[in-house]
């Protein structure tokens, strides 16, 4: 019995089959028969049979029914694929993604592993043009795993591998992560090189201009552009030749050449609208434009922007509304009209933030930990081959004191593994603490509740509010992400974390929390190193255990003073004491265990097997005159030698 999902496919295909079997030309009947006939299992054997007729839908909607009724998977997966990547470049990425998955189950069924690489680049292709990053990096990887487990890759499974280190580098160029994209699309040009892929060093060449021209070397991101170029003449790709041009209009335009790139734009767009890539065809328009912009010929490029928007929403194509709304923005700024300027760098913002937040918030604690995980499974790895290196080279050293020998070398052998056993599980440790409190730090919570502390700014139209504390929180997590990957770090920095993170903290108790740093004169902060991120828990238990149910003036003091072989940290809050924060906690119905600071004390502890004395924390509850509480008292003692 076939599957509902298998059924309608092979009724579509089927009707489809009736409708045009009489169409199909001879020349190519004569090749589907001789491809039924062998059967190929590779997509280079079927490429040389019927490869030059990939880009015509209905011919491959007929290779797809005639497969699908000789039960032959690999062409139907060859068939599907090609139609998704025709509906791919018509912006018809649903239709697209669809027929990808399509051709993956069907590869599947075939246990064809070529085509099951070739299935999964697609889907990322599709995945990456939509800006869904996590699905499209996804994607790309499992293909690349994929594809590199084969000891003895085929020719088509090396260019599955370029497709995958080429989706790659495209992903990090969204990511604005030129330097890392560059290096995937030099593998890939390297293997290109070596399969003689004229597509493939085309399309990479390309792609590396792209990212010069970002980074500001112009004169590097022609050079690529045009070696591009050449290359896309050779194999005669209209798709490839526009693409070229309107990158190298683009660079002309950034050296202050804007009427010889408007030129070369211009002659661009009826082989665009030719084509019917949407995605080409609006990002031309748009660069159109913002080149008319350049000139200052507002009225015409006003008219342009308009219609390339209109195209955009209509294609769902989000980058490419972000972009028009900003040069519609732009524009209105140099025609005087401010009120306009700001609508539509409203709706710029908008679009932008909702691509940023895909692109990096969503995404970014997953691929650190992916990163520091795949390392620490490589060191473990090496460990082991050393091992056995060692178990080898003991056997061939016997001597005369050939039992003494191997006892000695045997408990030798006891020791190390135990030793490096420790080690091993120290540093896993270690690594859990760091990934542990990189999670207390970036929770979902605090990212969720800043964000919206801003976007409130935005709302009220504070830009300049919302512009100081959005900078504020972008240098907060790049300081956290950044402090995640080290040891120690100086005093100074970690001051400087968490006077960041007061700052965004306080957005949310409307600037109330009056917050101060001091620091003795007999300390230097830029020299003394403590562990990264060990203040925070502290100062987020002052803020919502003591001062939030707090009434009247709220006050945090954070005091730094040196004690013979120590650093003393005391924080201070005036706010309602631990035994009424503990009463508040119990009365409400869901309580939730924090875990910052038991993080923080096994990190202190493993901080301080590095010197003669241990750490210690001192927690003291305050009082006033009348014994009532009056707030508390925590002392980090850290140890400097």
């Amino acid at each position: 019995m076939f599957p509902l999902k298998k059924i309608s496919l092979l009724l579509l295909l089927f009707i489809n089959l009736n409708g045009h079997a009489q169409n199909v030309p001879a020349a190519f009947q004569k090749a589907v028969d001789s491809v039924l006939s062998v059967k190929p299992t590779t997509y280079l054997d079927l490429e040389d049979i019927i490869g030059s007729y990939q880009k015509d839908t209905v011919l491959m909607r007929y290779l797809a029914a005639t497969s699908v009724k000789e039960n032959y998977l690999i062409g139907q997966a060859y068939a599907l694929n090609h139609i998704g990547r025709r509906y791919r470049n018509l912006s018809e990425y649903s239709k697209a993604l669809a027929l990808h998955r399509q051709a993956l189950e069907a590869a599947t069924e075939a246990n064809s592993l070529e085509f099951k690489v070739f299935s999964l680049n697609m889907q990322s292709v599709v995945f990456r043009r939509t800006d869904a990053i996590k699905s499209a990096l996804d994607y790309s990887q499992e293909a690349l795993e994929l594809a590199e487990s084969v000891k003895e890759p085929s020719i088509g499974i090396k260019r599955s591998i370029n497709v995958s280190l080429n989706n790659i580098g495209n992903i990090y160029r969204k990511l604005d992560q030129y330097d890392i994209a560059i290096k995937n699309f030099q593998k890939s040009l390297i293997l290109d090189k070596e399969l003689g892929n004229k597509l493939g060093l085309a399309i990479n060449h390309q792609n590396i201009g792209e990212c010069y021209e970002a980074q500001g070397n112009l004169e590097q991101a022609l050079e690529n552009h045009l070696t591009s170029l050449d290359y896309n003449e050779e194999i005669d790709s209209e798709r490839g030749r526009i693409i070229c041009k309107y990158s190298i209009a683009h660079v002309y335009v950034h050296q202050g050449k804007a009427q010889k790139g408007l030129n070369l734009l211009n002659s661009l767009v009826s082989s665009a609208k030719k084509l019917g890539d949407m995605e080409i065809l609006t990002a031309l328009q748009i660069n159109i434009g913002w080149t008319l912009i350049e000139l200052k010929r507002y009225d015409e490029a006003r008219t342009i922007l308009l219609n390339s928007l209109e195209l955009a929403q209509k294609h769902n194509i989000p980058t490419a509304m972000s972009e028009a709304y900003a040069y519609l923005s732009t524009l209105w700024v140099h025609k005087g009209d401010f009120e306009k300027a700001l609508d539509y760098y409203r709706h710029y913002k908008k679009y932008d933030e909702e691509i940023s937040n895909d692109r990096n918030l969503r995404y970014v604690t997953d691929v650190i930990t992916r990163y520091d995980s795949e390392k620490k499974n490589t060191q473990i790895q090496i460990l082991a081959q050393e091992n056995e290196l060692v178990k080898l080279e003991l056997k061939k050293n016997k001597t005369v004191l050939l039992i003494s020998g191997i006892a000695l070398a045997l408990l030798a052998g006891i020791f190390y593994i135990l030793y490096r056993q420790y080690q091993l599980n120290n540093e896993k440790k270690v690594l859990t603490l760091e990934q542990s409190m990189l999670r207390s730090q970036m929770n979902p919570h605090f990212l969720f509740n800043s964000l919206n502390s801003i976007k409130l700014y935005i709302i009220n139209n504070e830009q300049k509010n919302a512009v100081y504390y959005l900078n504020k929180f972008s240098k907060l997590v790049r300081k956290i992400l950044e402090s995640s990957s080290v040891k120690e770090i100086p005093l100074a920095e970690e001051l400087e974390t968490v006077e960041l993170y007061m700052n965004i903290e306080n957005i949310r108790f409307s600037n109330e929390i009056n917050f101060v740093i001091t620091i003795d004169n007999d300390v230097d902060p830029h020299v003394i190193k403590i562990p990264s991120l060990i203040l925070q828990p502290f100062l987020e238990n002052a803020l919502w255990h003591g001062l939030s149910p707090k009434e009247g003036e709220k006050n945090i003091t954070l005091h730094i003073s040196r004690e013979k072989m120590y650093i003393n940290i005391a924080i201070t809050d005036n706010g309602i004491g631990r035994e009424a924060a503990e009463k508040i906690k119990q009365s409400k119905v869901l309580k939730r265990k924090s875990v910052g600071i038991d993080i923080t004390k096994e990190r202190l502890a493993n901080f301080s097997r590095d010197f003669q004395n241990s750490f210690d924390i001192e927690i003291i509850d305050l009082y006033d005159d009348d014994g009532i509480p009056s707030g508390t008292k925590v002392i980090l003692h850290i140890p400097t030698s």
